[in-house]
């Protein structure tokens, strides 16, 4: 074994001696909330749905980081939230929760969660998101109450337009009139989906409900074909003229899959529409298109209000700020060697001089805002001149100081950490030496012996 594997031994033996001291901080302090919701209305229909939200709080922030709020949601119960109507996949139910501040800071935090939808029929289970959160930025020390208060679920339908054939009866109905279903139909007609139903008589009526910003009446345009009124809700002002072109001259051709009527400024809602014979003459009706327009903020038609049906409390968040600063410490010099001492002449003088920070305020996902006015706070600054004298004297320290160097951050707490660190430094001191004293020995012995 060389002299240098050696050294390595005794270094690694100090060095895992010091590392069996280290002690691995705590995790961060917090509480779990379990908070239970009765909903009613909007998407819950006409009874009522049940919901648990678990909330995790952190109980102990320090000043300038993130107060986290994490949900998890699920249905407690048998009823469920139902699809309002047909729609194509794109659907999102949206939970908004309510968060009361109180204390160091007042104001509410909003957490947010969306969950998008397969395509729906009407009374098809909807999905909520499992999972909703929220955060708040705190820049000042303090102890707040996080309260949660009520949640409410909106249902966002997708925007774009759905067609509907005249075949789908569960939609389209045909209340007066005799009506039959023509299909398939010749190609160069262009019908969607190739098939139409038509009504040769006065009054002959048919309809759809639906839900949406708009629609279009889709139909054929052909010569000596019956005029349409087409009545939205409680408007029957449109007249229909299939005989002629967009241009208003009369048409010589059978054109199938043609928007014959159109609205797409309706607010958003339940609407009907009907188509009525005016002539005894034949109509047709292809199939209805039905428009739904984007919307920035969700229908409240949709909104299912809940509240808190069990006591989950209040829970405190203390905001530690930074420990003061303390004074240089002093390191000792080995014995004989010169030393610079620093005098103090005169008086430490102290100033004291009040400051006041400007009132907290936050914005939050949502729109929540957390507010809080802080308290003055005084400064006081020490100053202190130092004459250096040269002395040789062995360095004596009576007490080590408290605190530590200005950096801007807080000195680590007392624990057994630090006295675990320390006795792993003296193992690391004794592996060396016991290294030191092995070499000698060997290099003793190819000298020709020592003691």
């Amino acid at each position: 074994m060389n002299r240098w594997h050696k050294a390595l031994v005794a270094a690694s033996v100090g060095i895992a001696a010091s590392a069996a001291f280290v002690v691995t901080p705590a995790k961060a302090e917090s509480v779990n909330l379990v908070v239970d919701y009765r909903c009613t209305g909007g998407v819950a229909g006409t009874g009522a749905v049940t919901l648990r939200a678990r909330v995790q709080i952190p109980t102990v922030i320090q000043v300038g980081g993130t107060l986290n709020l994490a949900w998890q949601v699920e249905y407690t119960g048998t009823p469920r939230f139902k699809s309002p109507d047909y729609f194509t996949a794109g659907a999102a139910v949206s939970l908004v929760g309510n968060v009361k501040l109180e204390g160091a800071w007042n104001g509410v935090l909003e957490p947010r969660g969306s969950e998008e939808q397969g395509a729906l029929q009407p009374g098809v289970r909807l999905e909520v998101p499992e999972g909703i959160s929220s955060f708040a930025h705190l820049t000042q020390q303090g102890v707040l109450k996080l309260s949660p208060q009520g949640m409410s679920v909106d249902f966002v339908p997708p925007a774009g337009e759905v067609t509907v054939n005249d075949d789908e009866l569960d939609r389209v109905r045909y209340p007066t009139g005799t009506w039959t279903h023509d299909g398939p139909t010749r190609v160069e007609y262009g019908d969607w989906l190739r098939d139409v139903h038509t009504a040769g008589a006065r009054g002959d009526t048919a309809r759809i409900s639906f839900l949406g910003t708009g629609f279009e009446y889709v139909g054929r345009r052909m010569p000596d074909v019956s005029k349409v009124r087409v009545i939205v809700d409680d408007d029957d002002s449109a007249v229909v003229d299939p005989t002629k072109n967009s241009d208003g001259t009369p048409t010589n051709a059978t054109q199938g899959n043609v928007s014959l009527w159109e609205r797409k400024d309706l607010d958003y809602g339940p609407h009907t529409v009907t188509i009525r014979n005016l002539d005894d003459k034949p109509i047709h009706l292809d199939a209805f298109k039905i428009h739904t327009r984007e919307m920035i903020d969700p229908p409240t038609l949709h909104r299912s209000t809940c509240v808190i049906t069990n006591n989950p409390g209040a829970v405190e968040v203390t905001v530690r700020g930074a420990t003061p600063t303390g004074t240089p410490t002093v390191s000792p010099t080995p014995t004989g060697s010169p030393t610079v001492t620093p005098t103090t002449t005169g008086t430490p003088t102290s100033t004291s001089t009040p400051t006041t920070t400007a009132p907290h305020q936050g914005t939050v996902p949502g729109g929540g805002v957390v507010t809080g006015s802080a308290r003055p706070a005084t400064t006081r600054t020490a100053t202190v001149t130092a004459t250096p004298t040269t002395t040789r004297s062995k360095a004596q320290v009576a007490k080590t100081p408290k605190g530590g160097v200005d950096t801007g951050e807080a000195p680590e707490p007392r624990s057994a950490g630090s006295y675990g660190l320390i006795a792993g430094g003296s193992l690391l001191l004794m592996g060396s030496a016991t290294g030191g004293l092995l070499l000698r020995r060997r290099r003793a012995t190819h000298a020709g012996g020592a003691s």
